[in-house]
């Protein structure tokens, strides 16, 4: 039985409108703006963007159905045998980057890959995930961030959350730096291991998890005092974001190598960032703080949060 690309579509379009209506509501006076475009070898998408928020300084959440001729090289490296055929490609893809430095930055992406004709019993899976970049750790969020993310998954398995964790850690990792973006969640990719229908009820539980999980983390933080030292730090973890994206991340690579829209693959980009050469926190600062025990690998679902501060 052939995958139902139009489903995983219906649910896709309604998954956008969702967080763009709940990130609203979060905001307050934000509004996201939509821009819809098409693909010349094919497909298209809609790119909605909130700019100058009272909450989110920049939020992005971008749908898109995009197929093409060729896969290009980015999705062919750990299957060449799929090397040449016509592919199919949707997805959501959100990312949020707070105004206030006590509200970490999250990242969401949930889509599905199609190779080869769709009648003729293609090669398909799933991937995704979510994970948050803090600027200053709270044991609070960081336990309830990963017990929501074992929730999500625990009805697929029990193996799943520990494996989808690690791909995590692994995965958002700034190998040049030799430092994690940030405290993880979950990341899978060429997913199909338990059949269509079950793997696609796996990556709706996933794309639904998000913003129940992010959105009491912002209301927890969004009111934190911060001034320029704050500020100065935000932009400079801003910048670590900026590097994995343009280096590392395989969404960015394949998008740009398929010959997507630049815009629409580049909204993920902070609006302001810096860098400073050779910058190291003060000890015993909460900035040193976040590197010694929020950037460190940790089993964070399994731990008692016994403290709401830092």
């Amino acid at each position: 039985m052939p995958p139902d690309l139009n489903a995983v579509r219906r649910y896709l379009l309604s998954l956008q409108d969702s967080l763009c209506s709940a990130l609203e509501a979060e905001d307050g006076p934000g509004r996201f703006q939509e821009d819809v475009w098409s693909r010349p070898e094919g497909g298209g998408g809609r790119s909605r963007v909130m700019a100058d928020g009272a909450v989110f300084e920049k939020a992005g959440v971008g749908f898109s159905h995009v197929t093409g001729t060729k896969l290009p090289p980015s999705a062919t490296a750990h299957r060449p045998e799929l090397a040449g055929r016509p592919w199919e490609a949707l997805g959501v893809s959100l990312v949020v980057h707070p105004r206030n430095p006590s509200v970490p930055t999250s990242h969401m992406n949930v889509r599905f890959f199609c190779a080869g004709a769709p009648d003729a019993n293609p090669a398909w899976w799933f991937g995704g995930g979510f994970d948050l970049t803090p600027c200053y750790g709270f044991e609070e969020d960081a336990v309830a961030w990963h017990r929501a993310a074992r929730s999500a998954v625990a009805p697929f398995g029990d193996g799943l959350y520990p494996r989808f964790k690690r791909a995590c850690d692994e995965y958002f990792f700034l190998k040049h730096r030799g430092e994690p973006r940030g405290l993880g969640g979950l990341f899978f990719d060429d997913f199909n291991e338990i059949g269509f229908e079950e793997s696609f009820a796996l990556m709706r539980a996933v794309g639904d998890a998000f913003m129940p999980a992010y959105r009491p983390i912002v209301a927890r933080r969004r009111e934190t005092p911060f001034g320029d030292r704050e500020r100065q730090f935000q932009l400079h973890r801003r910048g670590r974001y900026v590097e994995f994206n343009l280096v590392w991340d395989r969404g960015t690579l394949f998008g740009l190598q398929s010959g997507g829209r630049t815009e629409s693959i580049l909204m993920s980009l902070p609006p302001l960032v810096r860098w400073d050469y050779d910058w190291k926190p003060a000890a015993g600062s909460p900035e040193a703080r976040l590197y010694e025990v929020f950037l460190q690998p940790r089993e964070w679902a399994d731990v008692a949060a016994t403290s709401p501060g830092h």
